[in-house]
This record gives structure tokens, C-alpha cells and sequence, in this order.
């Protein structure tokens, strides 16, 4: 999969309307990633967005590395694919190919998309991954909230493949939002509230799953020193980049 460092576009996008992206979970058998932001589109326009994945999602990040290949039918059994073109090679006769990253299991139009795969080098691993993004109106715009949550075994480093998964989520989120609009100045969406269903987002149950509730880089109380963490918010100084974490997990032998 071809790699590349954040684009200068996204970099400044980010800096002028941070998205609220977090690692929300983590323990020795998944994680989970959420990534939200509020766009000036109507919840139509966003739906028809969002599943017209080559006019937003990041090119860096697809294996043909043309996002232009990349499509989504949107209904029940139908996939997020991507098309691999023939090599124009005139020497030899050469085929076509594809790529499934996921798998649509829930199209509910202008409220959700909800598929099952595992992206990027969690495609060779044995585990389970399920991406709902979610949509709802708002004041000021539509709320776009994206949350992936990964189980299962897996030959990489927790801490690291769901910080890297995180960054590529939030490029994928700033690309649509981008293409979309951000709301002027605006940052993360208020909390979901639970009194208002109609909004609320399907997660997972962290104590029932089994998974941790500690949440990475987050503004929560560490239950054994008792100390207060700190909140990272996109567009802060950053620390090691998305790629530099995806070329150390695909150039080296996973740990067995």
C-alpha cells in the first residue's frame, strides 16, 4: 500500500477546524477508534458523500494508489471496493484486479453506514472490524461521527496499530469534510445526549467485551495514580506520524 506523509492541506484543514479524535479503547484483544466532526451539508448531501468514497478518500491509502478506484454500494452485502487496473505493460497481456476493504452490513440513508473489514495491514490478520458512521443534524450543520472497533488476535503492538488506525480515520473524515464544508470554527459536536435517541451512536460495551476503559490521550482519571491525563486534539503539535507507524508494522516481521 503505497504511503505517504499528511498532505499540507490536510495539516492546515485540521488547524483551522479540528476534528475530535481519540483511541477510546484499548486492551490486549482490540481497540476502538472515534473520530467525529460537523459539516455545512444537509445529512443528504453528506450520505451521498460518503458513499462516493473516490471524490474524498485519501489516495495514499489505497492499493492501487488512486482513490479514484475506489467505490461503495450501498446496501446490505455490498462492498467498499476497489478496482485494480491492468498494468499498461506492453510487453505482456495484463488482468484486472480488486481489493474488498469492507463489507456493507447496514445502509440506512442520511442516518447511517455500518461495515464489517479490517483496513490497511489488519487486512492480513484474523480479526474483526466494524466502522459505523453515523450521521445527525445539528444547529449548525450535520454531525458526522465515525467509530471503528477492532477484536481479535493480531501480530502487532496494540498501543501502536490503533494510534495509526486513528490517524488514517481522521485523514478519511477530513477528506469528506473537506469536500463537504466545515462548519466555520467549529470543533468536535457536543457529547451524543442519551435523551435524545435519534442520535445516539451503536458502541460497543467495553465491560461486557471484556475491554479496557482506559481511553489514550484522554482527559480521564488514571485509576492507579490518580492523576489527571491531558486531551491531544488534532491540529497540536503532533507526535509520530500515521505512515512512519504503518511502515514499521508492514517492514518488520510481526512479533509472534
Amino acid at each position: 500500500m503505497p504511503k505517504t506523509f499528511l498532505l499540507p492541506a490536510v495539516l492546515a484543514f485540521a488547524a483551522a477546524h479540528p476534528l475530535h479524535a481519540e483511541v477510546q479503547a484499548t486492551s490486549d484483544r482490540g481497540f476502538v477508534t472515534r473520530d467525529e466532526a460537523v459539516v455545512d451539508a444537509s445529512p443528504k448531501e453528506v450520505w451521498l458523500a460518503l458513499i462516493a468514497p473516490a471524490r474524498w478518500w485519501n489516495s495514499a491509502h489505497t492499493w492501487s494508489g488512486d482513490s479514484s478506484n475506489l467505490s461503495i454500494t450501498p446496501q446490505a452485502g455490498g462492498c467498499f471496493c476497489e478496482r485494480i487496473p491492468e498494468d499498461p505493460d506492453p510487453t505482456r497481456i495484463t488482468l484486472e484486479g480488486s481489493v474488498e476493504h469492507m463489507r456493507v452490513i447496514q445502509a440506512y440513508p442520511e442516518r447511517a453506514l455500518r461495515m464489517v473489514g479490517g483496513l490497511g495491514p489488519l487486512q492480513s490478520e484474523p480479526v474483526t472490524g466494524v466502522l459505523t458512521i453515523a450521521i445527525s443534524e445539528v444547529d449548525n450543520g450535520t454531525r458526522v461521527v465515525w467509530e471503528y472497533a477492532v477484536g481479535g488476535e493480531m501480530r502487532f503492538e496494540i498501543p501502536v496499530i490503533s494510534n495509526a488506525v486513528d490517524g488514517v480515520m481522521t485523514q478519511q473524515l477530513t477528506g469528506l469534510a473537506t469536500l463537504l464544508g466545515p462548519v466555520s470554527g467549529a470543533g468536535a459536536a457536543p457529547p451524543i445526549s442519551e435523551e435524545e435517541p435519534e442520535e445516539e451512536i451503536p458502541t460497543i460495551d467495553l465491560e461486557d467485551e471484556g475491554l479496557d476503559s482506559d481511553v489514550a490521550e484522554s482527559s480521564t482519571e488514571d485509576e492507579t495514580t490518580g492523576e489527571e491525563g491531558t486531551e491531544e486534539s488534532v491540529g497540536e503539535e503532533p507526535g509520530p506520524s500515521v505512515d512512519e507507524a504503518f511502515e514499521d508494522l508492514l517492514d518488520e516481521d510481526p512479533p509472534a
